[in-house]
């Protein structure tokens, strides 16, 4: 099982969650520190990357923010991302259904180490999940953080980085 809008759910699931993420808007801001989030309801965060660079990471813990994660959304500002919360450690693979960013997904284990790091992510232009590859997933991770393409590079993030939150 996937983890959100890059995690692989049931069928039947992700009709629901489909027809729910259509329903949405298309675009919506993503919050200011330590409000909700205009598009999932959710809290951000303060996040610090390798390089010292505070991010605000809008959070997705239930199922439902998972996977949604960040479909539909057109942009992601510069200094802000999504941090996926698992109740458990275990190999997490994501997919790009109904993004429309390329992403950088980066894996971290509960130590909040980076594991894994999946950068310059595409968007999957098919309207058909079936036909969206996966990413990442090789290594346990409890927590994946999403960051605009090219950022992981820029600010440092490698295997066994630490990111602090």
């Amino acid at each position: 099982m996937l983890l959100a809008h890059h995690v692989r759910i049931g069928s039947s699931a992700l009709a629901a969650l489909l027809v729910a993420a259509l329903l949405l808007p298309g675009c919506a801001s993503l919050s200011s520190p330590g409000s909700s989030s205009a598009l999932s309801g959710t809290t951000t965060l303060p996040v610090t990357l390798p390089d010292g660079t505070q991010i605000r990471a809008e959070l997705a813990i239930t199922p439902e923010e998972q996977a949604r994660g960040l479909m539909f959304r057109d942009v992601l500002p510069p200094n802000y991302g999504m941090l996926f919360i698992a109740p458990d450690v275990s190999p997490r693979a994501f997919w790009m259904f109904q993004t429309r960013i390329p992403l950088d997904i980066i894996w971290l284990d509960e130590d909040r180490r980076v594991v894994e790091i999946s950068a310059h992510t595409p968007p999957c232009g098919s309207q058909d999940p079936r036909n969206c590859p996966n990413y990442g997933g090789q290594a346990p991770s409890k927590y994946v953080l999403e960051l605009a393409a090219g950022e992981a590079e820029a600010h440092g993030i490698g295997v066994g980085a630490r990111i602090l939150f």
